[in-house]
C-alpha cells in the first residue's frame, strides 16, 4: 500500500566558503542537496533542501591543483577543446568551481539537473539575495576550518606514530610481524 504523496518540508542552508577546501565543501553541500541529512531521506524521492553558498571567490585547493588541475569543455567546433587551469577559472568565474565540483559528487540520474541544481545557488562574494528565505537564527554550518599538518603525522599510517617512531620516515619504519 502506497502512501499518498507527502509534501516535503524543504530548509534553506547558508554556507560560507572562505577558507574551505572545494572536495570537502562539495561532499558536505551534496548531502544537504540531497536530502540524506533528514531521518526521512528515501534514496528514490527528491527531499533535498535549498543552498545558498557564499564566498565562492575564497575557496583552496589541497596539494598543486591550482595548476594542474584543468576544466576542459568542447565547443561544439572541429578542434574546439578549451581547457584552462583552476586558478584562471577561479579568476573568471568563481561559482562554476564550485558548481562543478558539487554537481561531481552528486548522482548521475535525473534528479541532478532537474531538481537539486536549481536549488543550489552560489554567489561569489558576502552578499546574497536570499535573506529573507533564511532562517533569522541561520548558522553557517558546515565544514570545519582545514586540517592542520603535523610535520611527525602521515595520515593513513597512524598506528605508526608511536612514541620510538615520532619523527622518522614513515615509511622507511620496519613492519612487526608476528613470530610464529
Amino acid at each position: 500500500m502506497s502512501f499518498p504523496g507527502q509534501a516535503v518540508q524543504r530548509a534553506w542552508h547558508l554556507v560560507d566558503a572562505s577558507n574551505q577546501t572545494v572536495g570537502r565543501l562539495a561532499g558536505q553541500v551534496a548531502q544537504i542537496l540531497r536530502g540524506k541529512h533528514k531521518p526521512t531521506f528515501q534514496p528514490n524521492k527528491d527531499m533535498g533542501d535549498y543552498v545558498v553558498v557564499i564566498n565562492a571567490e575564497k575557496v583552496h585547493f589541497s596539494g598543486k591543483k591550482w595548476n594542474k588541475k584543468l576544466y576542459r569543455w568542447h565547443t561544439g567546433y572541429p578542434g574546439g577543446l578549451k581547457e584552462r587551469p583552476a586558478k584562471d577559472m577561479l579568476e573568471r568565474k568563481p561559482e562554476e568551481v564550485l558548481k562543478k565540483a558539487i554537481l561531481g559528487m552528486l548522482k548521475r540520474n535525473n534528479l541532478r539537473h532537474q531538481s537539486i541544481e536549481p536549488r543550489l545557488r552560489i554567489y561569489a562574494g558576502p552578499s546574497h539575495p536570499h535573506t529573507a528565505q533564511l532562517p533569522l537564527d541561520s548558522t553557517i554550518a558546515i565544514p570545519s576550518p582545514p586540517r592542520a599538518r603535523s610535520g611527525d603525522f602521515h595520515f593513513g599510517l597512524a598506528s605508526y606514530n608511536s612514541q620510538k617512531t615520532v619523527g622518522m620516515d614513515p615509511f622507511k619504519i620496519p613492519l612487526q610481524t608476528k613470530k610464529a
